[in-house]
């Protein structure tokens, strides 16, 4: 039994706080005079073990839980930043393999572009020969056969859908040159980083 009271002592741990009205306070359990203030809990030595924050209201617990969450929103964020700097860094690491990726990503809409204006050449000679048929009929355009009317139908279908598809193509070409702008300029902060420690040796070099 003397033993255990000892190892008991020896574990007991001691809160200590000042209260609103200014007094000293001592407990071997939290204090309830203090809910709302910081306690301390000491090791029966006297050293503090840890501090105890103030016991919130649900209204106060619901604030501090939304401001928590936003601050691990913006840690998120900010991590997230890091790791696409890294990954634009990794997959950039000089001026000219930008600009090389830029004139890659360019002649690939042009290639596309290219190939849809071949097409469009190709049912504008198909309308003239259409329309070729359609001479036969200029009198009484009315007896014109069906088949040859569908032909001219499609073939304007066809045309405009290769219409719009080159400017869509033309505003992709734009939107490209704008990813890439916007990537230069946090490119050129984030060389300028990675080089800033070589920047005044290279300055005191040339001195």
């Amino acid at each position: 039994m003397a033993s255990q009271a000892q190892a008991q002592n020896q574990t007991q741990t001691i809160y200590t706080c000042v209260d609103g009205k200014g007094r000293k306070i001592t407990a071997d359990r939290p204090i309830v005079e203090c809910i709302d203030r910081t306690q301390q809990e000491l090791n029966r030595s006297g050293t503090v073990k840890r501090v105890v924050g103030p016991s919130l209201t649900a209204q106060e617990r619901a604030a501090q839980e939304e401001k928590d969450k936003a601050a691990a929103e913006v840690r998120a964020r900010e991590a997230e930043d890091k790791r696409r700097d890294r990954a634009l860094l990794l997959r950039y690491p000089s001026r000219a393999v930008h600009d090389q990726e830029r004139v890659t990503a360019l002649a690939q809409v042009d290639e596309v572009i290219k190939a849809s204006s071949k097409r469009t050449a190709e049912l504008a000679e198909q309308r003239k020969a259409i329309m070729a048929e359609f001479e036969f009929y200029a009198k009484d355009p009315g007896k014109a056969p069906p088949s040859l009317k569908r032909k001219l139908e499609e073939n304007d279908s066809s045309s405009a859908v290769q219409k719009k598809f080159i400017q869509d193509q033309e505003q992709e070409k734009k939107r490209v040159n704008v990813r890439f702008d916007e990537e230069l300029v946090k490119l050129k902060q984030l060389w300028a980083m990675r080089e800033g420690p070589a920047a005044p040796t290279a300055a005191a070099a040339k001195n």
